[in-house]
């Protein structure tokens, strides 16, 4: 099996698990349940993945993959805030990115209750902050290893990750939020002050 159609079956698995879970619940939500919503053998949902909760990580990873980078695409003659309106300014999501985002919303959630969706919330988060080390590091002119560096980008990714929690109702909700300038000035700022203002303003090359 080819890696891309490997990382599709698990997308899809993790699509119908997050459903699953969402509407009735993770400890009512069994293997088998998964298996007849995808469509495809309980043997081959355990191939894939090593619990049931486990099939909400690609769902809840693919919901920061965007941010991840958009962080990876921030110009170093930027201000975080004027690269987040870039950003603002040119979100366009497909239908289906559009119901994944959701899906991911709704596990990050149910990650307040159910400790397992929690670690997969977490594990997502530190893909952002591992992204963050290699950011910060290139704008302050630092080894990936300084300790300055991880601790400015451990302490940013918690200030993402409390807000991403915040707005996640207020998407449940129907709020729009390509429509609303507050979250990305707000992770902007969280940001900033997460790291005593040592990275958000632009820097030269």
């Amino acid at each position: 099996m080819s890696e891309q159609r490997r990382r599709r079956i698990r997308l899809e698995i993790s699509r119908e698990a997050a459903r699953l879970f969402w509407n009735q619940g993770v400890a009512a939500t069994s293997g088998e349940q998964i298996a007849e919503a995808v469509g495809l053998s309980v043997r081959t949902i355990w191939r894939h993945f090593r619990t049931k909760e486990s099939c909400a990580e690609p769902i809840v990873t693919k919901g920061v993959e965007w941010f991840v980078e958009a962080l990876r695409r921030w110009p170093p003659q930027l201000s975080l805030e004027e690269h987040f309106a870039e950003v603002r300014a040119t979100i366009r999501r497909t239908p289906e990115e559009s119901a994944d985002d959701l899906a991911g919303v709704q596990l990050i959630i149910l990650a307040e209750t159910e400790p397992a969706i929690r670690s997969a919330w977490l594990m997502a988060c530190d893909q952002i902050e591992r992204e963050l080390v290699a950011i910060i590091a290139s704008r302050l002119r630092r080894p990936l290893d300084d300790v300055e560096v991880r601790r400015h980008a451990a302490a940013a990714t918690a200030a993402i990750r409390v807000l991403n929690e915040a707005f996640s109702p207020a998407v449940l909700a129907g709020d729009d939020l390509t429509e609303i300038p507050e979250p990305f000035e707000a992770m902007a700022r969280a940001v900033r002050v997460a790291t005593s203002g040592v990275v958000g303003d632009p820097v030269e090359f």
